[in-house]
Formats: structure tokens, sequence, C-alpha cells
């Protein structure tokens, strides 16, 4: 872990926020190449009636219309939580170097917590995957969103 990567982990708090201002799950994701961002996102799941609307998802998007080219090689993704087995088959495919991720995702998470996507041996593509980064603030946005969810349901059916 590098300032660098914390710095851009930071950034994409900053787009987990935008999410979460939207209703959505506060995730955000980044993606950088010769340390200049050529894509970013935010979870858009609900607003966009899109159930691929991952904040990943969002990024590389953003990238491969920037770069005219859905390959994305030599970059780095930066996303405040681990991602799922969509969003890592996506990175996968699009040739991404480099994941760096905040808050392990002890359900759905593909990078290290249920199980190492970025490895597998039927791959022609690996990832170096870097977890954990500023994973206390990353972890505590999601908390914190999710809390206040449940006592906002709490609320609603009392």
């Amino acid at each position: 872990m590098t300032n660098t990567d914390k710095k851009w982990v930071q950034y994409a708090i900053q787009l987990a926020e935008k999410a979460e201002a939207e209703g959505e799950v506060p995730v955000g994701a980044v993606l950088i190449q010769d340390n200049k961002i050529i894509g970013e996102g935010w979870n858009q799941v609900i607003g966009n009636n899109d159930p691929s609307a991952h904040a990943e998802i969002q990024a590389m998007r953003s990238a491969a219309q920037t770069k005219q080219n859905y390959r994305l090689p030599e970059t780095i993704l930066y996303v405040t939580l681990e991602p799922c087995t969509m969003c890592a088959g996506a990175m996968v495919h699009a040739r991404i170097s480099r994941l760096v991720f905040g808050a392990y995702d002890p359900k759905t998470g593909v990078a290290e917590s249920c199980d190492n996507l970025f490895t597998a041996e039927h791959h022609n593509h690996k990832i170096e995957v870097v977890g954990g980064v500023l994973q206390d603030q990353c972890s505590q946005q999601l908390k914190a969103f999710f809390k206040k969810k449940r006592e906002l349901n709490k609320k609603n059916r009392d």
C-alpha cells in the first residue's frame, strides 16, 4: 500500500458519497492510468434500474469510452469495497493491471474474502490485488449507511 493508493481510495470514497446521496449503497470506484483519472463511477443500480451498474462497472464503462477501447491494460482500479464476481470478471476481460480496494466483503467479495478469482488458473490474465487500503474508513461508510437504513425501516414499520 502506497500513499498514491491511499489518495485514490480516498477519491473513491468521495464518489461513494455521491452514491449515498442518490440512495444507493455507497461504493465508489476510479480507474487510473499514468496517475490520471480515465474513468470513475459509483453505484447506480437503483437509479438506473440496472443490476450491472456497480461502481466498478461504471468506472470501466467510463474509461472504455475515454480510451475508445474495451481493453484497459496498464490501469489501476481503486474501489471502496471488495469486488463481486460480476465486477471481477469484467476486470479480467478489460485487462485491468491492478486492483486496490478498501473494505473486505465477507458475503460476496471475490478478491480475497469468499474466493480469489483474480488468480484463478483458468484465467489468461492475472490482476495484482491489494486489499484493506483505508479499510476502516471504507467499512465505516458502509456500516453507517446500513445502520441509517435499518433505523429508517424500523421507524417506518412502527
